[in-house]
């Protein structure tokens, strides 16, 4: 990045108005004078100066040591000042492509190329070449890096010959800068603060005289701003970012300077997308800058966001913000397409701030950061002075005259061309008349003939305006004009034909990406660049698990370079890379992807052994142990050289010139008493790693002591949170008697005081400790026991955290599709040069008899080839190269059968089934047979047997199989007495099989047999008119029975006929066939409709039959569903008979066969003289003959309509119906009965006598012929003791024959009681005269007062 200068009235001013320029022009235009002529002299002073670049000191050889870093200088000098570019074998050398490498330093003429840590690839010849405009001069040297070997050391003069700090300040004391702390690669969000620091020790400390620290991002120094706080004191420097925003990712690095040079660290800073505040729309651009800034005109330009996992960006909107005030207004309507756009309509002297926004069809994207304020002021402003060598100041006005009307702008031309829209420039009209000018625009499209001013509306103040609205691929020519207060000017000269269009396009994808490894979380990508790169903005890195198809973005602010290392992988994992170029018109497609890469580190050489332990000595050889590195670099490790040395001597001798395999060595020809100290370096692929440290003084005299030597070479692997395992190899000097076991002692680091784990030694070499405390940090020592007694004690181990590591794996079981056992481990920290050490009771398995051991990158298998009870214990596994990667697996009884099992049933399999072998019969009563497998290869076989006999695909047995769905069938299309037997599928899909038998004999096969022929008649049966439901009855809500059926495959011939009992049945209305249903209706069901009701269907193509018996159980179905029906009765209702007291309830149907019952108090009512249960069509009755009070109470009448019942209730006790009781108990009566029928000879007397009752009395009154009479001496009345009445006529005559009625009645009510009166003359014969009976008495309501409803 590279920062743009501003004028100098920008610098000094924030904010302009038009109170400045009225004020303040005089003074802008003295200062400008002074500075054109001061212009004006440097140029007559470069013309005499100039010259072609000349190397003054030229380039020299250097050879340095590995790791060492080196300096190449040169100076050259010429005028302008040469551009100095520096080259590897012809390869151009670019520090931002790997900064950690390669800087560049350029000052006063002297040009430095510091190579950081050389290695065997820095081996090259460096070149500079230094260019200017009038020529070129270059200058070379070759580098040789030498790897330390033998008794050469490398000498610090070979450094570099000189140093040059980059700071323009010099300073002249030596001060040493230590980094201690240091900030790594970060991850950080848009919006969140953050703070990068770095602790380190400066010496000496000088209060007035301390290194300056300086912040660079991509090699641009970074200032104190809104955005950026720096801070450097007590031993820390600090840079604090208040807001974070895409801009602010890129490569940070501190540099403190001082007099001893330049120290530096550098980190990378990532900083992600904040949350869009749509789903799915894209993150916000970023870079906003301003340029070509005018009085109402400035073009904004930016750099495209990222859109890995959006969908692509279709525009931009630019919003613009005066300052000091925070109202953001949109600048265009419509998206803008390209990373630039051209503000108008700004107002003159103001300062403004802008930003964008990104469009996608998801949504719009949180804005970007906003730009730096820009001023809308006109450069040119500043050209209307002229000035000569005093300060004397002209205005060009003053040189003008009494020109009043401008001239005509000149050189009118595009200077930028889009799409969109055009940008038109010119010159200022001379002369300009004296006022403040503007101009019209106008266009015209070429051969139309005619001109339209573009700016009607709007006052152009700057001499350049953006024209929009022009139709896309049509040329257009332009002309401007200039207007004061005087006039407007003639018209310019046209422009040239301009036509809109994208000056730039896409850029092309990039070329070939190749990924390689780094470090354990990070890989560089390097790739060819576009064919077409100019005006690129940089490149977009994208990573991708294999396999996963997600891809996430690596960067999210453009980079420059075609190399990048890309952080934050995770180790062990496979990736893929792809890259895409962006410049002002948006992204590339995406190159092709990379081969895939695992992250792991790159190779390098070993890190050094460590603890070097005497192991035996016989007084002229010693036998000494050491532990492997803890990294090997990435490749195995092929060996080791040991160096020795006597004591007091300073040079080391080679003790071995071929390569030890072991970590064990017996170094011999060595002088008795003598004592010497030892060193081991190991070696790889790579070279030669570090030495160890040197050993302590071993003296060199013989072991004689009886107690076992030092155990040596302990392992620490199985790290967990309260428990680790220790491993150990045995001593090589056992005593005077064999080792029988050993001691485990460990303490805390910070404590003293030794605890022994073991309380008996174990005759192991190895040995889980156990109730450990998480967190804290322990030492072990084991200590080997024989007869003798203890002997001594190993060298103390590395202090172990006892804490689990995040993502420990452990090792599990499992069965291959071979029907293999297998233990297996994953560990994703393993490296090229990583070993799986599989063991059985921590001892190595090397038994190819009994395992199989197969390693594949980072996954391991143990293979039990003939696995048996032989197999159960404990199994372990350690991964070399890792930290301290290990687990181990207790294979015990449980475990071993489940795994047996499940090896058995994959060597034997099955084809699971879905469903076993089956039949169903068909609609033409074909009987299929069929199984359904759960899935079934291509190759699958399969055969069908029928009593043991295989039977082909034929016309007969019709076989097929859907391999796709599992399916495999065979239809009969006869099947007839002869199938008995049994049928059996065989299936065969490579090493699986399965079968599956039906057996279908005697009931069964009859039971197949019949359904298959019924189904046969069936679809006969119905190739003519046919019911497709048979007859079928149902109750409709009036209690009709309705019989029905369904007729189908009929035509207008079709004949219909109902029958009961055989005979035909007459109906109203013959039943419209074409609507597919019948009905018989059946009102009033009773036992006269029982019987057998057929439906018939003819016409020429057949017959058919539909039956159905009414009768028995169907009939008492029926019965229920009418009963079903009663959910429609009435409440029960009161009735006062002669008997007594009638309940009632009203149904729609009622028929005594219905299940009902009565219940008086919760008893069910048995019919009889009391109480007498009947009823009619439409009503049920239970009849209460002379109720008396006993008989109060609730009454339930219940009907049992299938699976409901309903009940209507009614209560005899209330004071409501008291006088329906009283009506029956007490009302009047006449007990002693009267005939009906009276005949009597005329002359007699007549006396009519009968007892009545009543509570009251009731009273008594005699009609005839329902007409009142009074007493006289023909009709005499009497009423003795209230409860004796008659009526006595005297002298009867054929005039007194007719009805008499005596009227018995209280408030209760009453009765009539009616005679019949025959009176026949002396003489005649004799009415003939039949048994008396009793007259049957009328009811007589009661009185209104007894009726009035309770509470009135």
């Amino acid at each position: 990045m590279s920062s743009v200068a501003v004028p100098f009235y920008q610098r000094r001013h924030k904010h302009f108005d038009q109170s400045y320029r009225n004020i303040q022009t005089r003074y802008v235009l003295e200062e400008y004078a002074v500075e054109e002529n001061m212009a004006l002299e440097r140029h007559i002073v470069e013309e005499r100066i100039s010259r072609a670049p000349e190397i003054l000191v030229r380039l020299r050889s250097h050879t340095v040591w590995e790791k060492m870093s080196v300096s190449l200088c040169f100076t050259v000098q010429g005028f302008p000042t040469p551009v100095v570019q520096w080259y590897k074998n012809e390869e151009l050398i670019s520090p931002a492509s790997d900064p950690t490498k390669y800087r560049i330093e350029s000052k006063y003429g002297v040009h430095v190329l510091h190579i950081n840590r050389a290695d065997f690839d820095d081996s090259a010849t460096y070149s500079a070449v230094a260019t200017n405009v009038h020529g070129q001069a270059s200058t070379n040297c070759a580098v040789v890096v030498r790897r330390f070997r033998e008794d050469e050391e490398p000498h610090p003069a070979a450094i570099m010959p000189f140093h040059l700090p980059l700071s323009y300040d010099v300073c002249f004391t030596h001060i040493d800068v230590q980094f201690l702390e240091k900030f790594g690669v970060t991850f950080a969000t848009e919006g969140e603060t953050l703070t990068l620091k770095c602790s380190m020790l400066i010496t000496p400390e000088l209060k007035r005289l301390r290194p300056r620290a300086e912040w660079y991002r991509d090699d641009v120094l970074i200032k104190d701003s809104k955005w950026t706080k720096l801070y450097f004191g007590e031993g820390q420097a600090a840079l604090s970012f208040t807001h974070l925003n895409k801009d602010d990712e890129g490569l940070y690095t501190l540099r403190m300077v001082s007099g001893g040079g330049i120290s530096e660290y550098s980190a990378y800073l990532f900083v992600r997308d904040a949350d869009a505040l749509i789903a799915g729309a894209p993150g916000a651009p970023m870079d906003v800058k301003c340029h070509d800034a005018n009085r109402d005109y400035v073009i904004v330009t930016w750099k495209p966001p990222n859109t890995t996992t959006e969908s692509p960006v279709i525009g931009y909107f630019v919003d613009k913000c005066e300052v000091g005030l925070e109202n953001w207004v949109q600048c265009n309507d419509a998206p803008v397409k390209v990373c630039k756009y051209p503000v108008t309509g700004l107002q003159e002297g103001r300062s403004y701030i802008f930003r964008v926004r990104a469009v996608n069809t998801a949504g719009i994207s949180r804005p970007s950061r906003a730009s730096e304020p820009v001023a809308a002021l006109d450069p040119v402003d500043l050209e209307r002075t002229q000035s000569r060598l005093f300060k004397i100041v002209i205005s060009k006005d003053d040189l003008e005259g009494d020109v009043q009307i401008p001239g005509p702008p000149t050189n009118v031309h595009a200077s930028e061309i889009s799409k969109t829209y055009v940008v038109l420039s010119w010159d200022p009209p001379v002369p300009r008349g004296r006022e403040p000018l503007t101009y019209f625009i106008e266009k015209s499209m070429v051969g139309s003939g005619s001109w339209q001013r573009v700016n009607a509306q709007v006052a152009v103040k700057s001499p350049r305006y953006a024209v929009f609205d022009l139709a896309e691929g049509k040329p257009y020519v332009f002309r401007v004009l200039s207007a004061n207060k005087n006039g407007i000017s003639d018209p310019s000269e046209i422009t040239e034909p301009i036509q809109p269009q994208d000056t730039i396009v896409l850029p092309s994808a990039p070329g070939q990406v190749v990924a390689t490894r780094n470090t354990k979380t990070s890989v560089v990508v390097q790739w060819d660049k576009p064919k077409q790169e100019e005006d690129l903005y940089g490149y977009y890195i994208d990573y991708s698990v294999v396999g996963s198809n997600r891809w996430e973005p690596s960067n999210h602010k453009p980079i420059k370079y075609n190399r990048f290392v890309v952080h934050g992988l995770e180790t062990g994992e496979q990736y893929v890379f792809r890259v895409k170029a962006a410049n002002a018109v948006g992204l590339s497609e995406n190159s092709q992807e990379s081969e895939a890469v695992t992250v792991q580190a790159a190779l390098t050489c070993p890190s050094y052994p460590h603890g070097i332990t005497l192991l035996n000595c016989d007084g002229h050889s010693m036998t000494l142990g050491w532990k492997a590195p803890t990294y090997s670099g990435g490749s195995p490790i092929l060996g080791y050289y040991m160096d020795k040395r006597e004591a007091n001597h300073q040079n080391w001798h080679e003790v071995n010139s071929s390569l030890i395999t072991q970590t064990i060595y017996t170094v011999e020809d060595l002088i008795e008493d003598a004592f010497y100290e030892f060193k081991v370096a190991a070696a790889n692929l790579v070279g030669i790693g570090q030495p160890s440290d040197p050993s302590e003084h071993f003296k060199c005299k013989a072991w004689t002591m009886p107690e076992p030597g030092p155990a040596y070479d302990l392992m620490i692997c199985e790290v967990r949170n309260t428990s680790l395992v220790l491993l150990w190899k045995a001593p090589v000097y056992e005593g005077k008697s064999p080792i029988t076991g050993y001691l485990v002692d460990y303490k805390e680091v910070d404590t003293e005081d030794w605890i022994t784990a073991n309380e008996k030694p174990t005759p192991k070499r190895y040995f889980k400790v156990t109730d450990l405390h998480e967190g804290h940090t322990y030492v072990f020592k084991v200590r080997a026991v024989n007869d003798a007694g203890i002997g001594k004690s190993s060298e103390i181990s590395e202090p172990v955290l006892v804490e689990e590591r995040p993502g420990t794996k452990e090792i599990y079981s499992g069965v291959d599709d071979e029907g293999n056992i297998y233990l297996a481990f994953d560990c994703k920290e393993a490296t090229d040069a990583s070993h799986f050490a599989w063991g059985k009771s921590y001892e190595e398995i090397d038994d190819s008899h009994k395992f199989k051991i197969e390693t594949e990158g980072n996954h391991s298998k143990l293979y039990f080839k003939n696995p048996d009870k032989s197999d159960l214990g404990t199994y372990s596994i350690s991964v070399s190269d890792t930290d301290g990667v290990s687990s181990s697996f207790v294979m015990d009884d449980e475990e071993f059968e489940r795994l047996m099992a499940l090896s058995y049933e994959i060597k034997n399999p099955t084809i699971p089934l879905k469903s076993e072998l089956a039949y169903e019969v068909l609609d033409k009563g074909e009987v299929r047979f069929w199984i359904q497998a759960e899935s079934l290869s291509p190759d699958s076989t399969f055969r069908f047997v029928i009593n043991d006999r295989e039977v082909e695909n034929s016309d007969r047995h019709k076989i097929n199989c859907d391999r796709s769905n599992g399916i495999i069938e065979m239809v009969m299309e006869k099947f007839t007495i002869d199938n008995e037997g049994t049928y059996t599928v065989q299936i065969q899909d490579g090493k699986a099989k399965n079968q599956s038998s039906l057996v279908l004999i005697g009931d069964a096969f009859k039971g197949v047999l019949a359904e298959s022929e019924l189904q046969r008649k069936e679809f006969l049966r119905k190739q003519g008119p046919h019911f497709s439901e048979f007859l079928y009855w149902k109750v409709t809500e009036e209690c009709e029975v309705l019989l029905s059926c369904k007729v189908a495959n009929i035509k207008k011939e079709t004949d219909f006929k109902w029958y009961k009992d055989g005979s035909g049945v007459e109906v109203e209305e013959l039943p419209d066939l074409q609507k597919g249903e019948c009905h018989l209706s059946i009102p009033k069901l009773s036992r006269k409709d029982e019987g057998v009701y057929k439906a018939t269907l003819s016409d020429d193509r057949g017959h058919d039959v539909s039956s159905l018996e009414l009768s028995g159980k169907v009939y008492d179905d029926i019965m229920l569903a009418l009963s079903g029906m009663s959910k429609f009765a009435s409440p029960l209702k009161i009735l006062c008979t002669e008997e007594g007291i009638r309940l009632q309830c009203f149904l729609k149907y009622y028929n005594e066969e219905m299940k009902v019952s009565w219940c008086h108090r919760e008893s069910k009512i048995s019919s009889g003289e009391k109480m007498k249960i009947g009823g009619g069509e439409d009503v049920a009755w239970l009849q209460i003959t002379e109720p008396s009070e006993k008989d109060k109470g609730n009454y339930t009448f219940e009907i049992f309509g299938g699976k409901e019942s309903y009940k209507r209730t009614i209560d005899l006790s209330g004071q409501g119906i008291g006088y329906k009781i009283g009506f029956v108990l007490y009302r009047g009566k006449v007990i002693g009965g009267l005939p009906d029928v009276v005949t009597i000879m005329d002359g007699k007397t007549l006396n009519l006598t009968c007892t009545v009752f009543g509570n009251p009395d009731p009273e008594v009154v005699w009609f005839k012929n329902d007409k009142a009479f009074e007493i006289d001496e023909h009709y005499a009345f009497s009423l003795e003791q209230g409860k004796y009445a008659s009526l006595t006529i005297k002298g009867v005559t054929s005039e007194d024959s007719g009805k008499y009625s005596i009227h018995v009645k209280n408030k209760y009510g009453g009765e009539t009681v009616d005679v019949t009166l025959s009176v026949y003359r002396h003489g005649e014969k004799m009415p003939e005269i039949k048994p008396g009976q009793l007259a049957k008495p009328r009811p007589i309501p009661p009185s209104e007062e007894v009726l009035k409803p309770e509470g009135e």
